[in-house]
């Protein structure tokens, strides 16, 4: 019985024209993109608001590089949205990461290569620029039938009541209004919806600035992070040097607030400060830009039927690259919630959406908290900041130990939704359980397993186990007797479902291995590819009753799972 096959539930949403769309999206950057393509994947048309006309639009997107790293999780994101190989294939891995204390290595780490498509993992990270990965997008979402983009339409007004959103906008062809059930603020840092909802967006900024360059350049270290600090070439500072795709490296220096670029480059002092670090050889300066970096959060990332997500919801120091990737994780958790809330009744609905700020919000304020201690430690405000960080870098001159307490950012992972109200609490975590062994919340481990013979796998095929994800939920049940039993029960849902039974999947135990859960047990995931519910087998079966018994008990725990993570109510029971 092919159980990996999807199949929509009687509420699941259907394609419509995108002229008649439910969601209205502010903002045709890499997260207002990403959420119209995610809500296509489930059929729901969207309608894509970009305040810039389509030229514009254009340059601005091949002005600079903005964000280069794009971590794993990310990446499976673009995969699943089908512009993930041309982009992983484009990308730059480093593999090892040197610190520096005024010239001296003080740390080095060496990460694992992994690169590829198909039945190879995806590599850890890649860097690869913001304008590449923007085009990719919208390449993607222009051949959508269900997505719309209007260049041109800058948001000005906005009202929302029990039915849809409105949202007015100045076009081309004079002011206009448009309607939605939901409305998505993806407009970025001056985000016009998140003025008009009059949330507030508190935080501070840092008054030294950051100079960018991108030059083009043969250096002698491939695959490699550098970072610099207190060099002599930018005393009591630090200087950052990334490779990127083409001979490209991006080169980022702390400055003072009082930097002038331009007196620097009149001057030849800019073309010094470059030759710093690639010496003689030649190079080709492709784009600068100086900035100032800012730690905020929205204080609601939802209001009624509009969400915030992105820059428009959170900005963060870059060191750790939490940004750009954060925000395409708030996409796609806004992008099925939406997907289930329009197939789902009013309690449902109100329980999806808070959810996401519940959810996207936790997510925020950890990653403001790392940031934030990481910037204590690159820009020290205190007297006790300062005294520290330059203890533990002249400690780390003599001792290896005190490498690991440079914090030079923490590299951006998923959040885990352990408190969610769609996850189904875990309970004991069983004694056979491998050590850190993924919970409910946490994203489901990627891991190579078999190509079922029903989705035209042969033998010694092997794939991604996010690669079989449908798009919707996905249970993996340990045998046949089980998928069958929670297939019979796929019914109703307002998302597909679709049922892989583990012992087809797991020839070679390498997905039991990355699962790290006793034979047995259930995995219930969302269609972000987070576990809402991680299941033992069940108990007080008596075993005369056999094996279609349990397997029945088993799937009812699915059920009451699945429809927890739809926005029902958990029930309760009493004594």
């Amino acid at each position: 019985m092919p159980f990996n096959q999807p199949s929509p539930g009687d509420g699941a949403p259907r394609g419509r024209p995108a002229e008649d769309a439910p969601v209205l999206i502010a903002g045709a950057g890499p997260v207002g993109l990403t959420a119209a393509l995610a809500l296509a994947r489930f059929g729901v048309p969207s309608q894509v608001l970009e305040a810039a006309p389509e030229q514009e639009a254009a340059v601005f997107r091949r002005t600079g590089s903005k964000a280069i790293c794009f971590q794993r999780d990310v990446l499976d994101v673009f995969d699943r949205l089908g512009v993930g190989e041309r982009i992983i294939a484009e990308g730059t891995t480093w593999t090892t990461a040197r610190t520096y204390y005024r010239g001296r290595e003080v740390r080095t780490v060496v990460f694992p290569g992994s690169a590829g498509r198909g039945g190879v993992l995806l590599p850890p990270w890649i860097n690869i620029s913001q304008a590449r990965v923007e085009e990719e997008l919208l390449a993607a979402a222009e051949a959508e039938p269900n997505i719309r983009i209007r260049f041109g339409h800058r948001v000005t007004g906005l009202r929302q009541d029990g039915a849809g959103v409105l949202l007015r906008a100045d076009a081309p062809g004079g002011p206009t209004g448009l309607r939605g059930r939901y409305a998505v603020g993806a407009d970025g840092p001056h985000s016009a919806v998140r003025r008009l909802l009059g949330t507030e967006f508190p935080g501070e900024s840092f008054g030294d600035r950051f100079l960018i360059c991108d030059i083009r350049a043969d250096l002698p270290f491939p695959r490699e992070r550098r970072f610099y600090f207190d060099p002599v070439w930018n005393p009591g500072r630090q200087v950052l040097v990334h490779q990127c795709p083409d001979s490209t490296w991006r080169i980022d220096w702390q400055v003072s607030d009082g930097y002038d670029l331009e007196a620097e480059r009149e001057s030849g002092a800019l073309d010094r400060r470059i030759r710093a670090i690639t010496g003689d050889r030649r190079y080709e300066l492709l784009w600068t830009s100086v900035y100032r970096f800012h730690e905020r959060c929205a204080a609601r990332l939802r209001t009624g039927r509009v969400l915030l997500a992105g820059d428009a919801a959170h900005l963060y120091a870059p060191f750790g690259a939490r940004g750009l990737n954060s925000g395409v994780q708030d996409a796609e958790n806004l992008a099925w919630k939406i997907a289930c809330a329009l197939g789902s009744g009013a309690a449902a609905e109100e329980a999806l959406l808070e959810s996401y700020h519940a959810e996207r919000w936790a997510a925020a304020r950890e990653n403001l908290r790392i940031t934030s201690a990481t910037m204590r430690f690159l820009v020290p405000r205190t007297d006790a900041d300062r005294r520290r960080r330059v203890e533990v870098l002249e400690r780390a001159l003599t001792d290896p130990a005190a490498g690991s307490e440079i914090d030079s950012g923490r590299l951006a992972e998923p959040f885990r939704y352990a408190d969610s109200p769609l996850t189904t609490p875990g309970g004991a975590v069983p004694a056979q359980a491998r050590p850190g062994a993924p919970g409910p919340g946490d994203i489901c481990p990627d891991a190579l397993c078999a190509v079922p013979a029903s989705v035209g796998g042969g033998e010694g095929d092997r794939t991604r186990l996010r690669r079989l994800l449908g798009p919707g939920f996905t249970v993996l049940a340990p045998g046949a007797v089980q998928a069958r039993a929670v297939c019979r029960g796929r019914a109703g849902l307002p998302l597909p479902l679709t049922v892989h039974a583990l012992d087809e999947l797991d020839p070679d135990g390498r997905l039991a291995e990355a699962l790290g859960r006793p034979p047995g047990t259930l995995f219930v995931l969302r269609p972000d590819a987070h576990l809402c519910a991680v299941l033992s087998p069940p108990a007080g079966v008596p075993r005369q009753a056999g094996p279609e018994a349990a397997a029945e008990e088993a799937a009812s725990a699915v059920r009451a799972a699945l429809a927890r993570a739809c926005g029902a109510r958990p029930r309760v029971r009493t004594a």
